[in-house]
């Protein structure tokens, strides 16, 4: 991926090196084991917490973050990603008339709190529709080479650019008007909202990727088939057969591995908006 020339975004809020102590309220070990699974299943951990109490926790900085070479451009390579994201989605808005508000990218190391609660790395990259921010731990990274096989810098790039798409959701009460429809059905059919939401996420990375390529020549040969296979590897069947053994659809959240290499796809190939209405197909 040519990204050492793009602009860097000033958007990117540093906590790592933080000290993040925990005191819970109300709903005690349950209730951060309830945020903990929601993040990781696509949740907002915020309706979880509405229901069963809610965590606070103080923050500190330690002595400044020392971090290496190969670290310092991984933040580089992010702040360039989350400009590209900007770029796009301010373009995107402003032809429908409406402003974007663009998010903040939290770097931190062990873990984190958040407007959604507090989360441990372990929860992987995540974006919290409460205070409109995407959390991630550069450790990440290194996972997805050697947990999922999904190595390479624009795999990278697709994971935030979908983090993004949520934000995205949000700004425009998607996000909202979906959980709300969730408390009325039963699970299953509230899990293929779930679906829908993360494959539309998806197809907005797809669709960052056809604009930024388009600005700035950015894709590099090999560079789709990096997104692609980060997309296959994070399917939820994929997922359940490593985990479980066998593959249970009622419990889909985020797509099969086809569905998501399909709805990225069609992101990137049209650049359109308007493709990626997956609330409105009954084609998945």
């Amino acid at each position: 991926m040519r990204w050492t020339s793009g602009r860097r975004s000033s958007n990117v809020e540093d906590r790592r090196g933080g000290r993040v102590s925990r005191k819970v309220a109300g709903g005690g070990i349950g209730t951060l084991i309830l945020v903990l699974v929601a993040l990781y299943f696509g949740m907002d951990p915020s309706e979880l917490l509405q229901q069963t109490g809610s965590l606070s926790s103080t923050s500190s900085q330690n002595a400044p973050y020392e971090q290496t070479a190969q670290e310092q451009k991984l933040v580089e390579f992010v702040s360039v990603v989350l400009a590209d994201t900007e770029d796009t989605w301010n373009a995107i808005f402003a032809k429908s008339g409406h402003s974007y508000i663009e998010p903040k990218l939290v770097l931190f190391s062990g873990a984190v709190q958040s407007a959604c609660g507090y989360a441990q790395s372990a929860t992987g990259p995540f974006y919290c529709p409460a205070d409109q921010k995407v959390y991630l731990d550069l450790d990440f990274f290194q996972e997805m080479k050697q947990r999922f096989q999904a190595p390479g810098d624009f795999a990278q790039a697709y994971v935030i650019a979908h983090e993004i798409g949520h934000h995205v959701q949000t700004l425009t009460g998607l996000m909202n008007k979906v959980q709300t429809a969730r408390q009325r059905l039963p699970k299953s059919q509230s899990n293929e909202l779930l679906v829908r939401l993360e494959l539309q996420a998806d197809c907005f990375a797809g669709l960052w990727a056809h604009h930024a390529h388009r600005a700035r020549q950015i894709i590099e040969e090999g560079d789709i088939e990096e997104a692609l296979n980060a997309a296959n590897a994070i399917g939820d069947d994929r997922l359940q057969m490593q985990s479980r053994g066998y593959v249970v659809p009622d419990a889909f959240t985020h797509g099969t591995s086809a569905q998501r290499v399909k709805w990225f796809k069609r992101g990137f190939t049209t650049g359109s908006y308007g493709a990626c209405n997956t609330f409105d197909t009954d084609d998945l």
